[in-house]
């Protein structure tokens, strides 16, 4: 009997590289430069036309190459490419160029995907990585042709699940259709958020913010049910994991669910929104964020609280922007008894204007507030509609301003003055003790 020194797969690969060695591959790489010259200007007009210039766009991306787009044009032309070269000369390189533009198309779908639809997740880029790493080695795989052996391999793993017997490789296909579709729902949710959001400000973002929260899990909810029928899972059977998923919810989950319930109110009723100032739990700032589960509140020195949603409807809040996004300032000062009042009332609303975040309809307030132990004590109340911006640089302008006009004009700001009474029986043991008078020595 014949010993057999070779198998079909090794003849298979033999042959691919002696192709590399042919001068059609010449012929290949230059069809495929013509490619990619070609899905740079089609992108690249597309992009010029649509003004779709957003960081965050899934197809356009940051430049012409970073989107989806590019590699998805450049693997259509490319199929082209192959298919009319296969006509004329023996095809080499394309039948790696083919499987690497599917990996690069996988990629860039999920990479760009994810960081649209979470850009602030930390668990982002292990997933990324892992989608990159995944998808390079199917393609090795694929080109040396060890692709179908490790899938018959994989389909020998069986065991039996009830009725149901199930294969490593049946696990797999079904986890890879289910991320499929997820990343579908997430791709089809943030464009609908995109759109939703876009150029819009105050009430009318906080209700389409909720639109977009419902279309998001409505997506992935239906999503998760695709996916779970893509695997061959009987639906049928999670009505018995909805009544349990139903009573963890009413008693370990229904804070979270509370939580979650009371986004949708907040965000349909409107009571609070994104870009209103807020004070809650004594924490007072502006809302950047409203999200399913909490707000997140940012204060004029930088500091972010996460508040939530429950909170905002159970506790009470003061919302400074409701009715009015103006909010209103003041500052005290004091100046000395024999003070011209009226000159003061005019200089301090002067420099109360010095700002100009501060409002000139309506105008500055000035009063003459107390008669205080030192001097007369005059409050400057004004208004402004961006606390968001920060009050304490304002004030520091405002004061440097108020301090430059009464030294100007030379009107006094005095000093704290104290008054200290002395007793015969502290002064001291001399001659001129007896002369002393016990009247009160100011002190200042």
């Amino acid at each position: 009997m014949p010993v057999q020194t070779g198998s079909p797969m090794l003849d298979d690969v033999q042959q691919w590289f002696g192709a590399f060695a042919k001068t059609t591959v010449l012929i290949e790489l230059g069809a495929l430069a013509v490619c990619v010259a070609l899905a740079w200007l089609m992108v690249s007009a597309l992009r010029r036309a649509l003004h779709r210039d957003e960081p965050r766009s899934i197809l356009f991306g940051r430049k012409v190459v970073d989107g989806v787009l590019f590699p998805l044009t450049l693997l259509g032309l490319g199929y082209v490419a192959r298919s009319v070269l296969a006509l004329w000369v023996p095809l080499a390189a394309f039948k790696v160029v083919i499987p690497v533009l599917i990996s690069l198309v996988v990629i860039r779908v999920g990479v760009k995907v994810l960081q649209a639809a979470y850009p602030q997740s930390g668990w982002v880029r292990p997933i990324e990585r892992t989608i990159s790493w995944l998808a390079w080695l199917v393609m090795v795989l694929w080109v040396t042709g060890l692709l179908p052996l490790v899938l018959e391999q994989l389909d020998e793993i069986t065991w039996k699940v009830g009725t149901t017997t199930l294969s490593v490789r049946t696990m797999i296909e079904g986890f890879v259709t289910a991320c499929a579709v997820l990343i579908v729902a997430l791709w089809i949710s943030s464009s609908i958020e995109s759109r939703l959001l876009r150029s819009v400000t105050g009430s009318e973002l906080s209700v389409r913010k909720a639109f977009s929260n419902a279309a998001r899990a409505l997506l992935m909810f239906l999503g998760l049910i695709l996916a779970l029928s893509a695997v061959g899972i009987d639906l049928t059977a999670l009505s018995v994991l909805g009544g349990a998923v139903g009573v963890g919810i009413g008693f370990g989950l229904q804070k979270l669910a509370a939580n979650y319930v009371s986004g949708f109110v907040i965000l349909a009723e409107r009571s609070v929104r994104i870009g209103d100032n807020v004070r809650v739990d004594g924490f007072e700032g502006r809302i950047t964020d409203i999200t399913g589960r909490y707000t997140v509140i940012r204060s004029g020195v930088g500091r972010e609280s996460i508040v939530p949603n429950e909170m905002l409807i159970t506790q009470r809040v003061e919302n400074l922007s409701l009715a009015d996004p103006r909010v209103w300032l003041s500052t005290v000062v004091s100046v000395g008894y024999d003070s011209d009042v009226d000159l003061v009332i005019r200089l301090l609303g002067e420099a109360a204007l010095v700002n100009p975040r501060v409002l000139r309809e309506p105008g500055p307030a000035v009063s003459l507030s107390a008669f205080g132990a030192d001097g007369l004590e005059f409050t400057v109340g004004f208004w402004i509609t961006d606390p968001e911006n920060g009050v304490l640089s304002l004030r520091s302008d405002i004061n440097r301003a108020i301090l430059a006009a009464l030294r100007a004009h030379r009107i006094d700001i005095p000093y704290p003055q104290r008054v200290v009474h002395l007793r015969p029986q502290d002064l001291p043991a001399s001659g001129e003790a007896g002369r002393a008078s016990p009247s009160p020595v100011p002190v200042t």
